[in-house]
């Protein structure tokens, strides 16, 4: 079946162009054939054709729409040939990233795997697209249908029985959730930009809702779910269906969902509900192997490299390239091929051609990480993302430091003790590299020329800094970074939003990562917190409400934050900075019911009776 695409898609398409075309203008980073000693296949086929909105049947009887691209012989048909299959599962409607610079949303042109002897299927999820039923975010029944797609994509007569998977964000985190369903067929993922503990990683960092990300995420969703399907001139009632499914799914779940947080209901906390739809949850099923992309200015900065660790700590093959990159950034994959290894497509070929073909795609020529090391432009290859080679190292905020430029100090010796207020202004990250991040890319995309979102200079002035010295040598920070803050309110709670930044010696302030932490939700499991030498550096919070408790008025006690990982190195000259403000806009906000609780000056204390510091993990 080929029909043209409708109005309302094709105006849809337009729509998702023009948000994200500048994405789509980076141009892609170089090969390095020569550096690896791989040199991708050629074509075998010259050209491709798609069959759409062909019916997946779920168990419970529920109808999924998948499209399926195959390479076209010189009369335009598929060929004959039995084909891997290349499956892909979004929420985003198969029929909108499937063109245009709607593209950006799936990364590589599937085109360029079909044409070397791969079929692309793309399929709807549940609830959202061309598919029947109603959307209900990574819940587990989404997982069930994952595996399924699979097993039914191995099956078909077009199918010679061997699946592997593609696609970034809502795309990638279905790769793990399939995996986890362990379908025979399935050989081998490449997930860009997945999630891990979607809670922590995204939906209330620190305690606070995202009102940035999950409300554009939520309503793009919605927007392409309510697209009448194409196929419902050929089967209305099946397309009527899909569309009042939509709508109900829209009614029953998305918009409660948003409410009921905001309102400080059951979903502002974490808790069964966060921990069925979190990949980490299932990840030690990821048998197959696997290979990530993640961005150092992601909605998953956090989540990606727990995913690589788990799936490498089980023994399974994984590579992970982690890069300067925000959510459309990562998606795209553009830059990829700045890692060294090829473009993203080339990686994606040698990938499956190794564990779906048998040939070999020279992957022991790609260290297991690569990341990009901000500060130094350069790209840092390691076998592990936590290595022996690493070593804690404390920076103890020391003096006072003021709203409008006053910078307290940064040591490794004896801090001096100091009171610093840090005031509740809600424009506080408004434009800056964390408004950018937590809007998927979407502000620097629109406004590329904004120095705020590389210079943190002017959003510093509405908190407190604290300094080191000039650095005489180079600091290679790796990882994640604990702020242990020692913290006063008039009401008992308030928030905390830390920022490590690199401050040149030109005065340019460059916002390295960042990290939220909301006091009354300060209640630490030692059990599931990382330490590096005895020191704690990767926090673990419940964010359950029985564990929710504020401070009396003024009571000073520490609060640990976590501060997502990065690789960054301070070089001779520049400084290490610590930013402490209250609000980070338009990223969180407190639940209405916590809002005034919050909305309140924060007092942070230094000094050798109050051991404020952050805790790095360097290497040499």
């Amino acid at each position: 079946m080929h029909t043209r695409l409708s109005r309302p898609v094709r105006l849809v398409a337009v729509l998702v162009g023009v948000l994200l075309a500048a994405a789509l203008l980076v141009p892609a980073g170089p090969s390095a054939h020569a550096a690896t000693g791989w040199t991708p296949r050629p074509e075998q086929y010259a050209a491709t054709v798609t069959t759409r909105d062909l019916a997946i049947r779920m168990d419970d009887g529920v109808v999924l729409r998948g499209d399926l691209q195959r390479p076209a012989g010189a009369d335009g048909k598929p060929v004959a040939t039995r084909l891997p299959v290349i499956v892909t599962i979004t929420a985003y409607n198969k029929t909108v990233i499937a063109g245009g610079a709607g593209a950006v949303l799936a990364g590589a042109d599937p085109a360029y795997l079909v044409k070397r002897g791969y079929a692309q299927l793309t399929v709807d999820a549940r609830g959202t697209g061309s598919s029947q039923g109603q959307w209900a975010a990574f819940s587990a029944r989404e997982g069930k249908d994952a595996g399924a797609i699979v097993n039914w994509a191995a099956a078909q007569p077009w199918s010679n029985g061997k699946v592997g998977m593609t696609g970034a964000s809502y795309m990638g985190i279905s790769q793990l959730f399939a995996a986890e369903q362990q379908p025979p067929g399935l050989k081998a993922i490449f997930p860009q930009v997945p999630a891990a503990d979607v809670y922590r990683d995204v939906v209330a960092s620190g305690g606070q809702i995202d009102v940035g990300f999950i409300p554009l995420w939520l309503g793009l969703v919605t927007a392409t779910g309510v697209i009448p399907p194409a196929y419902g001139v050929q089967e209305p009632a099946a397309g009527f269906k899909a569309l009042t499914d939509h709508l109900a799914g829209a009614l029953g779940f998305t918009l409660p969902l948003a409410l009921t947080a905001l309102l400080g209901g059951e979903p502002a906390y974490d808790g069964p509900f966060y921990a069925e739809r979190s990949p980490i949850t299932a990840i030690d099923k990821v048998k197959v192997p696997t290979f990530l992309i993640g961005g150092e200015y992601d909605l998953f900065q956090r989540g990606t490299p727990l995913d690589f660790e788990r799936i490498q700590r089980n023994g399974v093959p994984t590579k992970l390239i982690l890069g300067p990159w925000n959510h459309l950034q990562g998606s795209s994959g553009a830059e990829v091929g700045k890692a060294g290894y090829g473009t993203l497509a080339e990686l994606q070929l040698r990938w499956f051609d190794q564990y779906i073909k048998g040939i070999d795609g020279k992957l022991d020529q790609i260290a297991p990480l690569t990341y990009y090391e901000q500060g130094s432009g350069t790209w840092v290859k390691k076998a592990k993302w936590i290595d022996t080679d690493l070593s804690a190292r404390e920076y103890r905020l020391s003096g006072t430091s003021a709203v409008g430029g006053q910078s307290g100090g940064l040591v490794t010796g004896t801090p001096a003790a100091g009171s610093s207020i840090v005031p509740p202004l809600p424009v506080t990250g408004l434009c800056t590299r964390s408004a950018d991040q937590w809007t998927a890319g979407l502000p620097s995309t629109l406004l590329s020329g904004l120095p705020c979102f590389t210079d943190n200079k002017l959003n510093d002035l509405g908190g407190l800094t604290f300094d080191t010295a000039p650095v005489t040598t180079p600091v290679r920070i790796q990882g994640p970074v604990n702020a242990r803050l020692y913290v006063s309110s008039p009401t008992g709670d308030g928030m905390l939003s830390v920022a490590v930044e690199d401050v040149a010696p030109d005065g340019t302030v460059s916002r390295l990562t960042g990290g939220w932490q909301v006091i009354s939700h300060r209640a630490l499991d030692t059990t599931r917190s990382r330490y590096l030498g005895g020191k704690l550096l990767q926090p673990h919070h419940p964010f359950t409400k029985a564990a929710q408790a504020r401070l009396a008025a003024g009571q000073v006690a520490p609060v640990d934050v976590e501060v997502f990982p990065t690789g960054a190195v301070i070089k001779p000259g520049h400084r290490l900075r610590v930013a402490v403000q209250a609000f980070d806009v338009p990223h969180l906000l407190s639940p209405l019911t916590d809002l005034l609780g919050q909305l309140v000056p924060v007092t942070v204390r230094t000094g050798p009776s109050y051991p404020s510091a952050i805790t790095v993990a360097v290497r040499p």
